[in-house]
């Protein structure tokens, strides 16, 4: 099927919008309801895959929206980065399909159709901030997906969901009305266009007010949790971990992430960015969010809850790699978009295998667990060296370019907090599936256990990300030239 490049990038962004509609209406038979969400993840990855080839042999991709309102349209393009956060979201989709058809299922969740259809508006929205092509395009696409989140933030319907829910509402709406908005029509005043452009759109005589616009852009991004404005991610840990899933590793915090890396390069520019005095100062409250996440990881006891905190330090890493301002940080930070995606969502699929099987989910009682769960608590521990930065897993290669970013810019705290991090990785993450596989206390070494893992939907996705973790060790070219093809396209490549 040979298409062309703007009709392939349309169904791109029509594929998971309209697949909602089959999916409520097969809401009283949950294998077509399900056949059609995977059967849609599936096409999805097909005209992803497609847009890939198109664009890496030079072509051009792009679709603009009839003008809405004086000068705004929304406004669509294939760049390097929107491709690599599209395919990691897309691939990542299927994997979480495949994996919420067992865990719904074996956790008798209710109201699985209005989760399904949800999750699809997530992955659609997604797919839109991926290809925006102006900042007024991101913010309709990131304000969709916070919207259409909320409702599997608060599946459960319990009082603390709803608690839960109204913390994730409040702080995204919040900020991004507050801040972002204000930054974005600040934009428009200043520089007289929303358009992305390689090298930036600010000049040096914009220079004052881009210094107090980068703070507005930095904070009103939510999504990429930078502190004090966070709260929202641990808050969102009540919904089904398929939904935790989807907040921290497929869709929510990545887009925040990829949204503060495109802001950096195609509005400030990397070499413009590095000029501004408030350039260090939000370099360095990310890396102080980078350890203070890093120290309340370590005081929970709640798994998911340690998780959260964890996700809050590693969005840290690629908001350091932006504002690091350099080649090689830029570099890491996207690449740390992929590696982080598929370590942390490894780590929250064994999460909720473990409720599932065990409902277990303090980590104080995981004690010798991994001779009831042996394959979760094995990919536990592959994602937990992932995260950490450790061979043979990809995130290796993400922290290693940040490190490099650091010394390139002589910041030797940056440099020092990144290593420390890496230390409070091990100290928080390691000694989960290492106190799995010994014997319970009081139980005799000769005594039988029985396996008891989680649904085969869901012990197949975590195997699938856990190798995930391995291949893009191993195998990172692709990605890598994706990475240095958006530093070439934004004009920060070499710097």
């Amino acid at each position: 099927m040979n298409l062309e490049p703007g009709t392939l990038l349309l169904l791109t962004l029509l594929v998971p919008a309209v697949a909602v509609i089959p999916i409520i209406a097969a809401d009283r038979y949950p294998n077509l309801r399900e056949g059609v969400t995977v059967t849609a993840s599936l096409i999805l990855i097909y005209f992803v895959s497609s847009l890939y080839g198109v664009t890496r042999s030079g072509v051009e991709a792009a679709l603009t929206s009839p003008e809405l309102f004086s000068g705004l349209v929304l406004d669509f393009r294939i760049e390097p980065l929107g491709m690599l956060f599209s395919l990691v979201a897309s691939y990542l989709w299927l994997v979480t399909s495949v994996y919420s058809i067992g865990y719904m299922r074996g956790h008798n969740e209710k109201n699985q159709t209005r989760f399904y259809a949800c999750f699809t508006v997530a992955i659609s929205s997604s797919m839109g901030i991926a290809y925006a092509d102006n900042l007024f395009t991101l913010f309709i696409f990131y304000e969709i997906l916070t919207l259409s989140t909320y409702p599997l933030v608060v599946h459960s319907g319990t009082e603390e969901a709803k608690l839960g829910g109204r913390v994730y509402l409040g702080v995204l709406l919040s900020t991004s009305i507050m801040f972002l908005l204000l930054a974005i029509v600040g934009t428009w005043f200043v520089a007289g266009t929303l358009d992305f452009k390689a090298g930036g759109i600010f000049t040096q005589s914009h220079a004052r007010a881009a210094a107090a616009l980068l703070p507005l852009y930095i904070f009103g991004i939510g999504k990429a949790a930078i502190m004090p404005f966070h709260r929202w991610l641990p808050a969102a840990m009540v919904a089904p971990t398929p939904v935790s899933a989807l907040l921290h590793a497929v869709a929510v915090v990545k887009a925040g992430v990829f949204s503060v890396l495109k802001v950096c390069t195609y509005v400030f520019g990397l070499d413009f960015l590095k000029t501004l005095p408030t350039t260090d100062f939000l370099l360095y409250l990310a890396a102080a969010s980078v350890i203070l996440a890093s120290l309340v990881a370590m005081k929970k006891d709640n798994l998911k809850a340690r998780l959260a905190y964890s996700t809050v330090s590693q969005l840290g890493y690629i908001t350091v790699g932006a504002l690091l301002a350099t080649s090689a940080g830029a570099l890491g930070g996207a690449m740390h978009i992929a590696m982080h995606a598929f370590g942390k969502i490894t780590l929250f699929f064994c999460a909720g295998a473990i409720m599932v099987a065990s409902h277990k989910t303090e980590i104080s009682q995981m004690r010798g667990l991994g001779r009831q769960m042996p394959i979760t608590m094995g990919a536990f521990f592959i994602g937990s060296i992932s995260i950490i930065g450790l061979p043979p897993c990809g995130g290796t290669w993400s922290k290693w370019y940040l490190m490099i970013g650091a010394i390139d810019t002589e910041k030797w705290i940056i440099m020092m907090v990144l290593m420390l991090s890496s230390l409070l990785n091990i100290a928080y993450l390691l000694p989960i599936p290492l106190r799995a596989f010994l014997r319970e206390d009081g139980v005799e070494q000769d005594q039988g256990f029985q396996v008891k893992e989680a649904p085969a939907p869901a012990l197949l996705a975590l195997s699938v990300t856990a190798l995930g973790c391995i291949v893009l060790f191993f195998y990172t070219q692709p990605l890598f030239e994706l990475a240095s093809a958006f530093l070439e396209a934004s004009g920060g490549y070499g710097r």
